[in-house]
């Protein structure tokens, strides 16, 4: 339970046609593309479900790499010389309008954090790829750093996402 909503996988029994969230595409994708990303292996779909049942929210998660070469030298000094570090990547995450202001959001990025912290594969970091400026400010918001030569794409160290995710009493 996150803020008063639960976090499942997404399936067929959800109820996606009055998702809006306010962005075209995120809608669509989540009403058209995403089952068949689940299918295909390509991501995971999770939403978060409100009491009467309505998809408040959803985000996905893959795994990816990052660069070691887009972090800043400080924080590259700390880390082994692999060319590429894992990370998991949040490839897109909307909350619905009826919804937002809720702190949804960074809900659902600590239940990334937390499933990535669980899983079996090493993670250093959560990646996300930002549509625009308000995508970017929300994500630093939640501690996320730029890229190095890609100031749209943002990464969180789990560590410091596990620190925050502990502050709240969570995993």
């Amino acid at each position: 339970m996150t803020h008063g909503f639960r976090i499942e996988f997404l399936a067929a029994a959800h109820d996606r046609q009055k998702f809006s969230c306010g962005v075209a595409p995120l809608d669509i994708y989540l009403r058209e593309l995403a089952s068949q990303d689940v299918k295909r292996r390509v991501s995971n779909c999770f939403v978060a479900i409100d009491d009467a049942g309505a998809i408040a929210g959803y985000y996905t998660f893959a795994a990816t790499s990052l660069p070691l070469g887009e972090l800043s030298a400080d924080e590259a000094r700390r880390l082994p010389r692999y060319p590429l570090l894992p990370a998991g990547l949040i490839g897109r995450l909307a909350v619905d309008r009826r919804f937002q202001g809720r702190r949804l959001g960074g809900a659902l990025i600590m239940d990334a954090a937390a499933r990535a912290a669980r899983g079996d594969a090493g993670v250093f970091a959560l990646v996300v790829d930002a549509k625009d400026e308000t995508a970017v400010a929300f994500y630093q918001h939640h501690q996320f750093r730029r890229f190095v030569r890609r100031p749209k794409t943002l990464f969180l160290p789990l560590a410091t996402a596990l620190q925050a995710l502990h502050r709240q009493g969570g995993e």
